[in-house]
């Protein structure tokens, strides 16, 4: 199978199933010093594993990371990062009806047409259990990043209709509430909301927003590799995500010129600033100093336990209820996947970035020649 790796510079590639013995992830090209443990990995990690609430799979998964390579006397070494953690709780059992149909908004019927074989298990690869991968490569990048003062927040902006009020936004609040919205009220209206879709036997979608903060002017590829563009690419890779906007986004198409273009100013420090952020951070492909913002619309669970139509592998057209552990909505575990894809395109790119000018390779490599040349000597 292609497809399983991300990025050129910071290169990821994960690994597993949703029922086979293991998840995993293997980081390639982070750089040598940086002070890594398990521990950092796994409270990302935490934020994502399964049970924390009744809006979650109950599926019981300790989602344990462990550090195969890469890593020595707690900080990595340049070479690749070996990550894995562990399957405990499977019950593929709960999959064995519907081995030979096809359900309705997952990948059973594409994957059967590319492969000519899927593995029913919870879908196997295109489980959101893959996704682990993800966010214990994203823990490195976000480390890196925090390093050098840039940081990633990502929060469910929406759970169906019932959307956050800008008049009550408190990002603190995202951590004292089960759908980590940063709007109290909304946060309850929002669970009387899947409440009821839950008693209904359905599921809900919803809106999750970030922004990256501390990122420097100068980010992102001009063509192919523009900032905006692989961002959106980092976050429609994430299964269950239907729509990527930055900055304004769809509403920049009702608006005009005068009203979008984001004035530029000067400081009290004298630097460039703009005086709005319409834009959501990306000018010509590369970031301009402001916050980066985004959003990402994510379909509701397709596992829901009311009758659907669908047909068999034979072509026999039947009634499907899918039984098991689905979580109601998956905006909520989805916000640190979220945050990990937007670490690792930034990371890539700005590795990227770092050969764009003659003087930042004067001032990288002809420091190591003068130390090495004074070493000889």
């Amino acid at each position: 199978m292609a497809g399983s790796t991300f990025g050129s510079q910071f290169k990821i590639m994960t690994w597993g199933e949703s029922h086979g013995k293991g998840i995993g992830v293997v980081v390639d090209g982070c750089p040598a010093g940086l002070p890594l443990c398990e521990a950092d990995i796994q409270k990302y990690l935490n934020r994502r594993k399964p049970g924390q609430s009744k809006f979650t799979t109950q599926r019981q998964e300790g989602d344990q990371v462990e550090i195969l390579s890469g890593v020595f006397e707690g900080k990595t070494t340049g070479t690749p990062i070996a990550l894995e953690v562990r399957n405990q709780d499977q019950r593929s059992r709960d999959y064995s009806a519907i081995k030979d149909i096809y359900r309705p908004g997952h990948g059973d019927f594409t994957f059967d047409a590319k492969y000519g074989f899927r593995d029913y298990r919870g879908g196997g690869r295109s489980s959101g259990r893959e996704t682990i991968g993800r966010v214990a490569a994203g823990a490195i990048a976000l480390k890196i990043l925090e390093s050098l003062g840039i940081g990633i927040r990502a929060y469910t902006k929406s759970v169906g209709p019932v959307a956050v009020d800008p008049e009550r936004f408190d990002l603190e609040e995202m951590w004292q509430n089960r759908l980590y919205m940063p709007d109290a009220q909304a946060a309850l209206e929002a669970e009387t909301y899947l409440e009821e879709a839950m008693a209904r036997k359905d599921s809900v979608g919803g809106v999750a927003e970030c922004m990256i903060t501390g990122l420097p002017p100068g980010v992102g590829e001009p063509v192919f590799d523009k900032l905006d563009a692989s961002l959106a690419k980092a976050i429609l890779s994430i299964g269950a995500v239907k729509a990527f906007e930055i900055g304004d986004g769809m509403k920049a198409a009702l608006s005009t010129g005068s009203s979008n273009n984001d004035s530029f100013c000067l400081d009290s420090d004298g630097r460039i600033r703009k005086e709005t952020n319409h834009a959501g951070g990306v000018l010509g492909g590369i970031s301009d100093g402001s916050t980066v913002w985004f959003r990402a619309a994510i379909k509701p669970t397709p596992s829901i336990a009311s009758p659907q139509k669908s047909v068999t592998r034979s072509g026999k057209e039947e009634e499907l209820e899918i039984s098991g552990r689905h979580d109601p909505i998956i905006v909520p575990r989805a916000v640190v996947v979220i945050e990990a894809m937007a670490a690792l395109a930034v990371l890539d790119l700005m590795l990227a970035g770092m050969s764009s000018r003659m003087e930042w390779l004067h001032r990288i490599y002809g420091e190591n020649a003068r130390i090495f040349s004074d070493i000889a000597d």
